[in-house]
């Protein structure tokens, strides 16, 4: 398609289209390292990652019961539908089309859909087009075999990328994925794209603070995530780190106070907005907000019910403990996927506390266990440095050619 694109004397807007909330925190990263005006387009709840950055939001706010996960299961997608799925999702198509109007470039971080809307967007306004997808990776069809897919077919296009998604992609001006499997596999299908590092590890904050931890004790880090799983696994977790207390849990809790579900019989005494003392059956946990940087960089092992924050800690080399729940997001079928793409260094167990509290008991006393699930994330997850190369794309894909057609 031939589009004609002119420079402007200042930056031209970029048009944001993302579609979750690992999502909107890379856009806004990325959107944090360009000039001139961001515009966003949130298509699964309120992108509040991008309010860090100077950003406009346009469009409507779809507030999603599963928390953008339709197709984890039966019960998310019928409750999606009920609450205007359909209508609401055809409105953002629109939304972003106008969003895109005197935009130098749109920028689509998520998944088939998020790049649906954004092939749209762009064409129609005659834009170069990114393509940032952080979901798919080659990884996830380690092992997976005939039977493994007949039980996953629900979750068929996130486990590789549909032919529709691999034409899009060809006419996409830049493509980037998350690592470099999937970089063989996508150019295998005639896609031009490229790894340039880790987007899970770029977004992966420093540490907020100090921790004033015991030298001398291994630490559990709690990753209840920040999706609806925690009211779940939360309880589940604070009991597993009852049964160690040779080790020091610290929870990074998402969330607000309110939000927090403990076992039957715990307390909680809140003593900052930042940190709140948990106690039961014998313990004390402590949970931080805003601290989860230092938080992953302190543990030595981890019990998480996450997607990017599982993938992260496996990327700093940290063994990551995880059972299912009930969803929205950890389902069976989301941690057996994970499974497959973290290998060694991931274990899924059931939603046991004896059980949990024995894996962490076994790694943390197999020193060969503990650097073959190092060995692993590091591997499997890849080392950060991508989105400072996708910004001088955007940049210079929105902004090097004057009165010439493409």
């Amino acid at each position: 398609m031939l589009r004609r694109v002119t420079a402007a004397p200042h930056p031209a807007p970029i048009l944001f289209i993302s579609n979750g909330t690992a999502e909107d925190l890379i856009g806004a990263r990325l959107a944090g390292l360009l000039k001139g005006e961001i515009r966003y387009a949130p298509l699964v709840g309120e992108g509040r990652a991008y309010a860090a950055a100077e950003t406009n939001r346009v469009g409507r706010v779809l507030r999603l019961p599963s928390g953008g996960f339709p197709f984890g299961s039966l019960d998310n997608l019928k409750a999606d539908l009920r609450a205007g799925l359909i209508g609401e999702s055809l409105g953002q198509w629109a939304d972003a089309v106008r969003g895109a109007r005197g935009a130098g470039a749109v920028v689509v971080v998520g998944d088939a859909y998020a790049l649906m809307v954004g092939t749209v967007a762009a064409r129609i306004n005659q834009l170069p087009l990114i393509h940032v997808q952080p979901l798919l990776s080659a990884q996830y069809l380690d092992g997976l075999g005939l039977r493994g897919a007949l039980r996953e077919l629900n979750a068929l296009g996130a486990n590789l990328p549909m032919p529709y998604e691999l034409r899009l992609a060809r006419g996409a001006d830049a493509v980037f994925v998350r690592d470099a499997a999937t970089q063989r596999s996508y150019r295998r299908r005639g896609v031009q794209a490229r790894f340039a590092g880790s987007f899970a590890m770029d977004v992966l904050d420093r540490p907020q603070r100090e921790l004033n931890l015991l030298a001398d004790r291994p630490v559990l880090a709690l990753l209840p995530g920040s999706r609806e799983d925690h009211r779940e696994s939360l309880p589940v977790m604070l009991r597993a780190a009852a049964l160690l207390p040779e080790v020091t849990a610290l929870v990074a809790w998402p969330h607000d106070w309110g939000a927090v579900t403990l076992p039957e019989g715990w307390k909680l005494d809140i003593q900052s907005e930042t940190e709140a003392l948990t106690t039961g059956a014998g313990a004390g946990i402590r949970l931080l907000r805003g601290a989860f940087g230092a938080v992953a960089r302190a543990a030595d092992i981890a019990i998480g019910t996450s997607g990017t924050a599982n993938e992260q800690l496996a990327g700093l080399g940290v063994p990551v403990i995880a059972f299912a729940t009930h969803g929205p997001q950890y389902t069976g079928g989301f941690a057996r996927r994970q499974g497959r793409l973290l290998g060694e260094a991931l274990r899924v167990m059931r939603a046991d506390p004896v059980v949990l509290a024995a894996e962490v008991r076994h790694l943390l006393a197999s020193p060969s266990g503990q650097a073959r699930a190092a060995l692993a994330g590091l591997t499997r997850i890849g080392p950060a440095g991508a989105l400072p190369v996708i910004a001088a794309e955007i940049e210079r894909l929105a902004g090097n050619q004057i009165n010439t057609w493409r």
